[in-house]
């Protein structure tokens, strides 16, 4: 159960509520965000909503029997929409195309970059900092000197920025050079990073575990609303399975069935869904196909020479073929 309440809601008002649902045998937990203050009950006893929604400072009431229920559609019928200023927006109508290369290197490599999604009209540039590696001798990123270094030609470029997040630590230091936090599929259950990112008010992208089930990611997204940030993003970008030919096995279904069970906006995230250059094209129109609000893949003007990941990064050339498919695509799905 959800109880929505009002902005002006009086402590004692508050307090004969939660009585109430406690009388009932729910247990209420409160969760204030930066969109609202809402009552989420947990119990499995039935009764007459109309036995609650009837108390004053109540807005509104839900049944939700979801385990993960402040990210359900049950109670939040129209989809969330993600704001990230000056007229970039995720979800909800929006196309959204977020690239970049998978490690932020020098500066002349932002430079080309910025100058390549703005040669396509894109506004979000994606590009990590601290990066998770499997070989702990593999480049690791540049950390924060090299997200100042980025945010600031991003800035003056009017690129938004989403970069990934690996500990707790690392919050509060580049809070003020990101736009959207990046939880990335190794730490997707690290559930004290989603605890304090919860804390955050700037959005969150949670990408799907190696291994995870949809209701894992979900879950996941629920820890970081009920410490009160509402500004997520949901991210499939493929899962670990017995197949060999691909790096990942990207799971299209899970694209329909998240938008059906979440209000928030999903992204598809084909470099790592299938990790070779040469399908990543076909597959991000195919998620685009399958419903996502977005498309965050890698970019590099010399994938054979990046860092990391460049046999899953796509050029630019081969990048601004991908936006104008994706452009033309969105467009055939907005006639129907």
């Amino acid at each position: 159960m959800i109880i929505q309440l009002q902005p002006s809601i009086k402590s004692e008002e508050k307090q004969a509520i939660i009585t109430k649902v406690n009388s009932l045998g729910y247990k209420t937990t409160e969760v204030i965000t930066q969109r609202g203050s809402y009552l989420v009950g947990i119990g499995k006893k039935d009764f007459d909503l109309r036995q609650v929604g009837y108390m004053k400072g109540i807005a509104d009431i839900h049944r939700v029997s979801d385990d993960y229920k402040l990210v359900s559609r049950k109670w939040k019928v129209e989809p969330t929409a993600i704001d990230l200023g000056e007229g970039v927006f995720i979800g909800n109508g929006n196309l959204s195309i977020m690239a970049g290369p998978c490690s932020i290197e020098n500066e002349q490599q932002v430079d080309l970059t910025i100058n390549h999604l703005q040669a396509n009209g894109v506004r979000i540039m994606r590009g990590g900092v601290f990066k998770p590696r499997s070989s702990p001798y593999a480049f690791r990123g540049l950390g924060i000197d090299g997200l100042k270094m980025w945010h600031a030609r991003a800035r003056a470029a009017g690129i938004k920025i989403i970069s990934e997040v690996m500990q707790v630590s690392q919050i509060e230091a580049m809070y003020p050079y990101v736009d959207v936090f990046q939880v990335g599929a190794r730490n997707t259950q690290n559930f004290n990073l989603l605890d304090e990112l919860g804390k955050v008010d700037k959005p969150v992208m949670i990408k799907r575990g190696i291994s995870g089930t949809i209701e894992e990611l979900l879950s996941s997204a629920e820890y970081v609303f009920s410490g009160g940030n509402e500004k997520l993003i949901l991210c499939e970008r493929g899962i670990r399975t017995y197949e060999k030919a691909s790096r990942n096995t990207m799971d299209i279904n899970a694209i329909p069935i998240l938008k059906e069970k979440s209000h928030l906006p999903v992204v598809a995230d084909p470099s790592h869904g299938i990790g070779i250059r040469d399908y990543v094209e076909p597959i991000a129109l195919a998620a685009l196909m399958a419903g996502a609000d977005g498309i965050i893949y890698e970019t590099h003007q010399r994938p054979e020479e990046a860092f990391s990941d460049g046999q899953q990064t796509l050029d630019f050339d081969e990048s601004a073929q991908l936006i104008r498919k994706l452009k033309s695509a969105f467009e055939l799905i907005a006639s129907f």
